[in-house]
């Protein structure tokens, strides 16, 4: 298939949903963080540990994703890339599946190995959809990226059984853990499945034809082009401009906050709820079905939905009321985690808002910088990934250590709300040579 023949876009698409449901593995680390910990099991990592892996992988698929794989995919195209991203991604759990109990085994597939395969794979949908939908660009964003959300869903329940509260949707099956499987066995397995998977995902990673455009679409002129990704900035002249670093700081502190309650949210809700007299036993079942149901389905949601009212709200606006109803609901997290509808619906709206961001920033970045570098520019853009992933999930996991949980949540909180009043001020740059 060459990279110039036009194909049906929505191939694309499914193409774009098949890779990122295996590169959400990462948000699924919460199936394992358990076992990790477990003082009468083979690990024993402290929680600190266990999110020491979980950040290390955030920060390498940010830091890929920006220093390899926008300028490898604009050369090469997405294809390869996705593909190579695939392969690395599989091969980082085979080696974590191999590693048995070592934390620096494990560290070393699941978080540099891991994140790099996720970085590598992750623009390439993005990339290629924007320019086969420069019509929906909110709402295609959302979709190319949904299936990272719901991929921690599938990858969860797998490893304890598609239960979600009185509702079991696999009678008798208890998951790969209920067959007698190891951590490191299903590390191993979703290596392969990883592998495989994102292979077939990426043989609709193409992009379209220089100059071919949606029948019956008319590309923005004038002032609309500008707020809409027809003025185009390259890397460095994006990183001048003032929106740049607000939308950069913004997506920080939202990382920040949907990064650690998913690194945290088995820990602490297990802990709250047998603190409130629940039984440990359903204490963690219902911790992980805020995480494995409401937390990863809301995710994949959030995706689509606003990234379809981004379209017609306006970015900013939607921008803003996100990272605000996410602040709100952080600070007061630690107070309704106790019980177990508080944690689900804390789970809900946190993963709601938390999807979010990954179809209102690429939309943002494409319109503001130009759909045809939104490749280049938005891995810059997703630094901040990083940098959330980074702080988020260790001050998680040292206050759940510290057994003080509220200064997780509470700064988390504040900082989204800042934001969220910064960007009440956001508006398209300028072009210096408009």
């Amino acid at each position: 298939m060459s990279e110039s023949k036009v194909i049906n876009r929505w191939l694309v698409v499914v193409g774009g949903i098949l890779i990122q449901l295996c590169l959400g593995a990462i948000y699924a680390w919460s199936a394992f963080t358990g076992k990790l910990t477990a003082a009468d099991g083979p690990f024993m990592f402290t929680k600190t540990q266990t999110q020491v892996i979980f950040s290390v992988g955030l920060v390498t698929f940010a830091v890929v994703m920006a220093l390899v794989a926008g300028k490898w995919q604009k050369k090469a195209g997405p294809r390869i890339v996705a593909l190579t991203g695939g392969l690395v991604l599989g091969l980082g759990y085979l080696l974590a599946g191999l590693s048995g109990t070592s934390f620096w085994g494990i560290l070393l597939g699941i978080g540099l190995l891991g994140g790099a395969g996720i970085g590598l794979g992750y623009v390439c949908p993005i990339a290629a959809l924007v320019k086969w939908f420069p019509d929906k660009k909110g709402l295609i964003t959302g979709l190319a990226v949904a299936g990272f959300g719901f991929g921690a869903l599938i990858w969860i329940k797998l490893t304890s059984g598609f239960v979600f509260g009185p509702v079991n949707l696999t009678p008798g099956w208890t998951g790969l853990y209920g067959m007698g499987m190891t951590v490191s066995k299903v590390f191993i397995l979703y290596g392969a499945l990883f592998a495989v998977l994102v292979a077939i995902g990426s043989i609709w990673m193409v992009n379209p034809p220089d100059g071919w455009k949606p029948e019956g679409w008319t590309p923005p002129s004038g002032t609309a082009a500008a707020h809409s990704g027809g003025n185009d900035f390259t890397e460095i002249e994006m990183a001048k401009t003032r929106q740049y670093w607000m939308l950069f700081l913004t997506f920080t502190v939202g990382a920040m906050a949907g990064l650690m309650v998913i690194g945290v949210i088995g820990l602490f809700g297990a802990e709250q709820l047998a603190a409130k007299g629940v039984e440990p036993a359903k204490a963690k079942i219902m911790a992980g079905t805020a995480m494995g149901l409401f937390y990863a389905l809301m995710n994949g949601l959030g995706r689509i939905i606003w990234g379809s009212v981004s379209d017609r709200l306006g970015r900013k606006n939607s921008i803003v009321l996100m990272t605000a109803l996410q602040g709100a609901m952080m600070l007061i997290f630690h107070f309704i985690g106790g019980s177990e509808w508080g944690l689900y619906i804390g789970a809900a709206v946190i993963g709601f808002n938390f999807g979010g961001n990954f179809a209102l920033f690429p939309a943002a970045t494409a319109d503001y910088f130009g759909n045809k570098n939104v490749g280049t520019n938005y891995p810059w853009v997703f630094m901040a990934y990083g940098v959330g992933g980074l702080v988020g999930p260790i001050l998680g996991g040292m206050m759940g250590d510290a057994k003080a949980w509220m200064w997780a949540f509470i700064p988390a909180g504040i900082a989204c709300l800042v934001m969220a009043a910064v960007d009440l001020s956001l508006k398209p740059p300028q072009h210096r040579n408009a």
